[in-house]
């Protein structure tokens, strides 16, 4: 497959790496020892068309997968916590309004959501319930025409600024279904934030629902598992992306580190050891991209690619992983210190080892494929 970038491709390219290098990157470390949700700039992500690259017209582009992957790349090599909570809006937290729920319910929110003037999260996993979606505890019944909720929802991204939540609960002892619950229900709670040692600028917290009327049932209340693997492929596509990014900035923390540092009168760039770890990283990163490329080729192909991006999303994230720590070594007490982007980026990088699917369970899922 030719991975040669089109013309327009290569403008959504630039036009998201500018928009990373000039109003991302300069917020990336006060995020971090400041967590906040960043408005101002997810507002702008909204402006620049970026929730709505996988969504058609009239409130969306269309865009192709390898285009959306470039953008997500561009954004994370500026700041994790602003790619987390950007991709969070732009797929998994308005996939589900989009494609399921009601015209009036659409219109009114999902606009808003594309401008980036509403937010939207999805709540899945549960104290209890994590890659096991049947372990879930969460359930909603029917009561006079309308489903009320109840359960405890954990680790939701955006959760304590989000406008409404697409809740995932069963319905029956082998189903589930999905339900749009707008802030300000009756039974609504959204817990403090949950401290994390990475991505701290995306806010997370608890969820907790107690006969939490719904603003509507998204689709078939039996169908939420057909539904989630309809976008799975695609979210662990976008993972593999955000891994990108992030090992990209480290990178070129490292080799710009390494071509300044001299020791014995010479740049370490030119020691053999640092040279290696430059070169592995740079490998990792070209292998990593290819792949992601070519996932993300498939998904636009149609063709089935549930085990692909499960490779993609694993290959790139680990090796985003060793990238970050390679960077780290290179640049020895330095990337240690606080002011170092390289410290804060080898905690960004467990994100993406989480995000979805873990390696454990993605490599589980390849094995039983084979």
């Amino acid at each position: 497959m030719d991975f040669a970038l089109t013309e327009e491709q290569r403008a959504v390219q630039a036009t998201f790496h500018e928009f990373a290098a000039r109003e991302i990157r300069p917020h990336a470390q006060s995020l971090d020892e400041d967590p906040r949700f960043p408005r101002d700039i997810f507002r702008r992500a909204g402006e620049l068309g970026f929730f709505g690259m996988r969504y058609p017209e009239p409130h969306g582009s269309g865009l192709d997968v390898v285009t959306y992957v470039l953008a997500v790349e561009e954004i994370a090599w500026g700041s994790l916590s602003v790619a987390a909570v950007c991709t969070m809006q732009s797929l998994m937290g308005t996939y589900f309004l989009h494609r399921c729920a009601p015209d009036d319910v659409r219109d009114r929110l999902f606009p808003a959501a594309m401008r980036g003037d509403k937010i939207g999260a999805i709540a899945m996993t549960e104290p209890g319930a994590g890659s096991d979606l049947f372990a879930m505890q969460s359930f909603a019944r029917e009561d006079r025409g309308r489903f009320l909720v109840t359960g405890n929802k954990t680790w939701i991204t955006s959760a304590p600024v989000a406008d409404f939540f697409t809740v995932f609960a069963r319905t029956g002892k082998d189903t589930l279904g999905a339900f749009l619950i707008e802030r300000g229900a009756p039974g609504l709670a959204v817990g403090k934030s949950i401290e994390k040692s990475g991505v701290r600028g995306s806010l997370t917290s608890e969820v907790f629902f107690e006969d939490t009327p719904a603003t509507c049932v998204l689709g078939d209340p039996t169908k939420g598992t057909s539904y989630l693997r309809e976008i799975l492929a695609e979210v662990r596509v976008m993972t593999a992306a955000l891994s990108l990014g992030v090992a990209r900035a480290a990178f070129e923390e490292a080799r710009a580190f390494a071509s300044a540092r001299t020791q014995f009168g010479k740049p370490i760039r030119t020691f053999q050891s640092v040279g290696e770890h430059l070169a592995e990283m740079a490998t990792d990163l070209e292998a990593a991209r290819q792949f992601t490329r070519w996932a993300a080729w498939r998904s636009d192909q149609k063709i089935p690619n549930a085990t692909e991006a499960s490779m993609a999303k694993l290959f790139a994230s680990e090796a985003a992983a060793r990238t970050c720590d390679r960077a780290a070594r290179v640049m020895a007490s330095h990337g240690f210190s606080s002011d170092s982007p390289v410290q804060r980026l080898l905690r960004d990088v467990r994100f993406v080892l989480i995000g979805g699917g873990t390696s454990e369970i993605l490599r589980l899922n390849i094995a039983k494929e084979l």
